[in-house]
């Protein structure tokens, strides 16, 4: 097993303490004290009371739960990926239910057998997660922005799993169905496992077409428009922290090809990687209440309005972001010398080195803070 790198987050603890200790009364009591913290994208708001009041009601659980999940679960992610993602035709049995979304991630490649000489790619700039677990796997890990960076597919250049991550974190950009699509393709005659990070699919920036023809979500990686009609060798990851504020559930899921899914199934029984019964029955539902995750998303929506201008005043340029629960932005400069300068007003965010070279000179700030610290870091800004 390789190395593993370092916690990208410790190395934030001197701009945090900086932060922290922002003081200007001039803005007020609220808006000039402490610290705006937009580094992670942890959930603030409420977890909504129909899937609180489904957990409750689930809570007397003195068994053990089915690793694969309840039928009427994974009927409901069947269900809800025809009636939110343009994806009509997904096999109940091609769902499993999962220990939050960052765990599968992780332990994919290996739930998947690949080790040695493997290889594991992803984008170059990508959250460190799809990094590491390759390296938990003993596979090579492989960073590149385009599949002809491979150059002739070979044995030794041809990764055995690609990942996608669409909308992406850090920066926000889409892929669609036509990009999807000749990544498929692709990936079929070369025999390559494609896993499609998704998680941010309901918080989508891009305006409608006008004919409302396509999903209400970005694109799936299980759209038929990419699959043609079949998800073999396709896997996509689902989690309903950012959609339902379940981040302290651990409550995701991953669905597409059937055989895929009892494969990872089977070690997830020996291992006993299994999500709680009344975790469960709360995503059951979550996945069936699409009310609140248009409140949730109209919050992010506000908080999106106030705060992009705040930053382009203080001169970053804000790039892709067209989803997700992050601005992607730059001035040009070293990300660190920006998150310091944004340090200096009490406001915290996470460099772009975290997500790979290429990430050298932006920053990435969340909208995960509540109305009223988001206010203040805007007239912080100002």
């Amino acid at each position: 097993m390789r190395a593993l790198p370092d916690f990208p987050w410790d190395s934030l603890a001197a701009p945090k303490e900086r932060a922290a200790a922002f003081a200007d009364p001039s803005l007020g009591e609220q808006a000039g004290t402490g610290i705006v913290d937009l580094s992670v994208g942890t959930p603030v708001d409420p977890t909504p009371a129909v899937v609180r009041e489904a957990l409750a009601a689930a809570s007397d659980a003195p068994g053990y739960p089915q690793t694969y999940g309840t039928p009427d679960l994974r009927e409901a992610v069947a269900g809800w990926f025809a009636r939110r993602r343009g994806v009509p035709d997904l096999d109940p049995d091609g769902v499993l239910p999962t220990v939050g979304s960052k765990e599968l991630v992780a332990w994919l490649p290996t739930l998947l057998g690949l080790g040695p000489g493997d290889l594991v790619g992803f984008p170059r700039i990508a959250y460190p997660t799809y990094d590491v677990g390759a390296r938990l796997a003993g596979a090579e890990p492989l960073a590149l922005d385009a599949l002809t960076a491979l150059g002739p597919p070979t044995a030794a250049t041809t990764p055995r799993l690609l990942w996608l991550n669409t909308p992406s974190n850090p920066t926000g950009s889409v892929l669609g169905v036509e990009h999807l699509a000749k990544v498929v393709a692709w990936a079929r005659k070369h025999g390559v496992v494609v896993a499609s990070d998704e998680c941010y699919a309901e918080l989508d920036w891009r305006e409608r077409p006008g004919d409302l023809s396509e999903p209400p979500t970005t694109p799936s990686l299980l759209d038929p428009r990419v699959t043609g009609g079949s998800h073999e060798g396709l896997l996509a990851v689902y989690s309903l922290s950012k959609q339902s504020n379940l981040a302290g559930y651990r409550a995701a899921f991953v669905a597409g090809d059937p055989a895929l899914v009892r494969r990872l199934l089977e070690v997830r029984k020996h291992a006993g990687m299994i999500v709680p019964w009344p975790v469960q029955r709360a995503m059951l539902a979550a996945l069936g209440d699409d009310e609140h995750v248009a409140r949730q998303k109209e919050r992010y929506a506000g908080r999106r309005a106030v705060l992009r201008p705040a930053l382009e005043a203080f001169g970053l340029r804000v790039e892709a972001s067209e989803a997700g629960l992050y601005l992607w932005a730059t001035a040009g400069e070293d990300c660190r010398t920006t998150v310091d300068r944004l340090a200096e007003r009490g406001i915290l965010v996470a460099p772009g080195d975290f997500y790979g070279t290429a990430g050298a000179e932006f920053v990435r700030v969340a909208l995960t803070a509540t109305d009223e610290r988001i206010a203040a870091a805007a007239r912080r800004l100002a």
